[in-house]
């Protein structure tokens, strides 16, 4: 700011002389007062340092940056059923980083977007991994990264067991399935997390994490009391199973059924689940919100990366093991290749093979991946092909294709996607 200050007073003293050279011809040397100019030229440079005062104190911050970005989503999906139908949809989000030290960062991310996240099939939502958020502005996380000696530590909303994983996927993926190159299972389902990592300086990094759902609507029916269900709850789990479910609806009803909530417990329904969604939070990492554990070993060289990830997932109440392994190939040539695979303690594998390659001014991506874990594969697999083409430094236009395997229909996709960054 300083320098900025300096070059603002340059121009403004320069300004102030030029009507003493433009009029010199007017006066002698006589009528010319050094003290008495250097005086009024001092006092407009303390008027103008003032003034740059103000706008430094109402800055945006000097520790702060932000950063802004969004991606349209413009294509079509044929399901088999029907041609599908040619879609618009937008996703925008907003990065801020705070450092207080120097080395700590803390992170908020804000997004918004119109993208539908619930449909399931023959939809561009359901393959490009936007967020959607009915077109509002929502908090999506907030984490504190900082330094412990030699180690690094992430802890907030928001964040996985594997927010600090170095992995070794070096793809560029086109539909959200690609994007972590077939191990989509090493992040669990925990979404607030403690993480850490420590670099070896040798080219090895460990990363472990715990997390949970944290804040989620998760209860269990054992620790379940009157006071964790609200009838708004009640009414909302009555009208999605009714009244001859097999699902836990556990209701607060007065004598009257006027839907008062009177403390009075009445069972609807058989008691068959073990989970209610709609209730109070009941903790993070807790006995009502298992925890999820993720571990991670990697090696990283100048032309090659390899890793090995393990998550014990618990925190959607039943306990699942994962064993991923990744690898990335990217020599001197312009291309790279990655690889993937993953299995679960039932027997149950997923694999990934992909391929970046420079083509022209931009890059081309083929890659492709089962689309979940399972024993057997047929109709099970999901191609795409895309070109990345780089506009400028924010603008990035990709036009892409993809297939998915179906055992009734397999679905056929095409896609633009036009990235903006600032």
């Amino acid at each position: 700011m300083k320098l900025f200050k300096s070059l603002l007073v340059a121009p403004a003293t320069l300004g102030l002389l030029a009507p003493l050279s433009a009029t010199a011809n007017e006066v002698t040397i006589n009528d010319f007062n050094p003290a008495e100019e250097i005086a009024v030229t001092n006092s407009r440079v303390d008027g103008l340092e003032a003034r740059l005062n103000d706008v430094e104190a109402g800055s945006f911050s000097e520790t702060t940056t932000a950063s802004f970005s969004s991606t349209f989503y413009v294509g079509s999906v044929d399901s088999g059923v029907d041609n599908g139908v040619t879609t618009f949809t937008y996703d925008f989000g907003i990065g801020l980083n705070t450092s207080f030290t120097g080395e700590d960062s803390l992170d908020v991310a804000i997004i918004g977007g119109n993208v539908d996240a619930d449909l399931t099939s023959g939809a561009v939502d359901n393959y490009m991994g936007g967020d959607g958020t009915d077109d509002v502005l929502t908090l999506d996380g907030i984490a504190y990264t900082f330094p412990v000696g030699g180690i690094t530590v992430t802890a907030g909303d928001g964040v996985g067991v594997d927010d600090l994983n170095v992995g070794a996927c070096a793809y560029s993926a086109f539909t959200d399935l690609l994007s972590d190159c077939g191990t989509s299972n090493v992040g669990g389902q925990a979404d607030s997390a403690v993480a850490a990592s420590y670099d070896f300086g040798n080219g090895f990094t460990v990363a472990a994490g715990i997390g949970g759902a944290g804040f989620s609507d998760v209860v269990t029916t054992e620790d379940l009391t009157v006071a964790d269900i609200t009838q708004a709850q009640v009414l909302a789990m009555v009208e999605t199973n009714g009244t001859g479910a097999d699902a836990v609806l556990i209701a607060r009803l007065d004598s009257t059924g006027t839907g008062e909530a009177s403390g009075a417990v009445i069972n609807v329904g058989p008691l068959a689940a073990t989970t209610v969604t709609g209730g109070d939070p009941l903790g993070f990492i807790s006995d009502q919100d298992p925890s999820t554990v993720g571990l991670e070993l990697a090696y990283t060289a100048d032309t090659f990366g390899v890793s090995f990830a393990y998550t014990d997932d618990d925190a959607a109440g039943t306990e699942a093991t994962y064993y991923s392994f990744q690898a990335a190939y990217t020599p001197d040539a312009p291309y790279s290749v990655s690889a993937g695979m993953e299995y679960d303690d039932n027997d149950n594998s997923s694999y990934f093979v992909g391929v970046t390659t420079e083509a022209g001014v931009g890059s081309l991506s083929a890659g492709l991946s089962t689309q979940a874990l399972a024993a057997d594969h047929a109709d099970n697999l999901q191609y795409e092909l895309s070109y990345s083409y780089p506009v400028n430094d924010g603008m990035t236009i990709t036009p892409g294709a993809f297939i998915a395997e179906s055992a009734a229909d397999d679905e056929f996709g095409v896609v633009v996607t036009t990235s903006f960054s600032f």
